[in-house]
């Protein structure tokens, strides 16, 4: 009986490692042939703004690396949330891929979402980083920080600030910009970065914290007035333009940040091969130059980094949220 139960223990161990080992080479199998088909890369904002820019340079590298097409898919509102829905609904196989920006963890906590970003995506790796821009219309009256505060400060809720969406990055940024300064600012948030740099612009909204990678080119074509960056330190493209700690804003620091997420369930050798795709599209000079050119730093980093990153985001957004009462409907 003992010497026929170690047999049946031995046979089952034996047939559990072939298992294993099919399925092993199933994975190498199914990275060796992705990409089989063109990539659909989901960009939950509107064409034109930040995070889509910084895509189709990517999308263009990336494209050449994997020797498929890479087709760039807009799908803006709700701060990127509809985006990012679509693709948790999508297939987990590594042809639907979302590019995300910071709201991926900003709406993780201020508001309610229709899927689990923890449970129903993968990082798989962060794209780049890239410090935001206070900007004004070419004929507002303000011509720094300063001058805005002080006028806010003489008209309590009469000055607005533009986002691309409730709960964004660049709501954040002027909620932290209301507390710090003690302002009372009227929010007028959009469905993307483009309609609120064109309202801008237009002097329809005060001022807006705006990506570097959407508004460099409208600041060096006279077109916004850039009154700080959030960036440490001053930017390479824009040297003349104080940081927000030059500013009278010791602790004011706010980057943007771009990466790549995939459906939860997505085979891990799909997930190793789309990480060594992208890192090796950022470390292309042509990549790397075009991206500079917008004030963007390429990262690159790895699944398991990225995933870390996200986490202390979401941690750091979740802190000013409660601090701030801010939450989105």
């Amino acid at each position: 009986m003992e010497k026929t139960l170690k047999s049946q223990q031995r046979k089952g161990v034996a047939v559990l490692a072939a298992a294993l080992a099919i399925l092993g080479l199933h994975g190498a199998a199914v990275a060796a042939e992705y990409p089989a088909q063109p990539i659909t890369l989901v960009v939950p904002y509107s064409a034109g703004g930040g995070a889509d820019n910084a895509a189709r340079i990517i999308a263009q590298g990336l494209s050449e690396v994997a020797k498929q097409s890479v087709i760039i898919e807009n799908k803006g509102g709700a701060s990127g949330s509809i985006g990012a829905a679509y693709v948790a609904r999508s297939a987990p196989d590594g042809y639907t891929v979302l590019y995300d920006a910071s709201a991926f963890a900003i709406n993780a906590v201020v508001r309610k979402l229709p899927y689990d970003p923890k449970k129903d995506f993968i990082p798989v790796s962060q794209a780049v980083s890239v410090p935001n821009v206070l900007v004004a219309s070419v004929d507002s009256p303000f011509k720094s920080v300063q001058d805005f505060v002080a006028s806010a400060k003489k008209q309590p809720g009469k000055h607005t600030f533009a986002s691309y969406g409730p709960g964004s990055l660049a709501q954040m940024a002027g909620e932290l910009l209301k507390k710090d300064a003690s302002l009372e600012l009227v929010h007028i948030p959009y469905k993307g970065g483009a309609p609120a740099l064109v309202d801008v612009m237009s002097g329809q909204v005060d001022v807006y914290f705006a990506n570097a990678a959407s508004s460099i080119n409208y600041i060096s074509g006279k077109k916004l007035r850039a009154l700080a960056v959030t960036s440490g330190q001053r930017m390479a493209e824009l040297p003349d333009v104080p940081t927000m700690a030059e500013s009278g804003f010791k602790d004011f620091n706010v980057e943007e940040w771009n990466g790549f997420f995939v459906p939860a369930g997505t085979p891990p050798a799909v997930v190793a091969r789309l990480q060594t795709m992208v890192q090796q599209t950022l470390a292309r000079p042509d990549i790397r130059e075009k991206l500079a050119k917008l004030g963007l730093t390429p990262v690159g980093s790895s699944a398991e980094e990225f995933a870390k990153f996200v986490e202390s985001e979401e941690k750091r957004w979740a802190d000013v949220a409660k601090s701030n009462n801010i939450t989105v409907n």
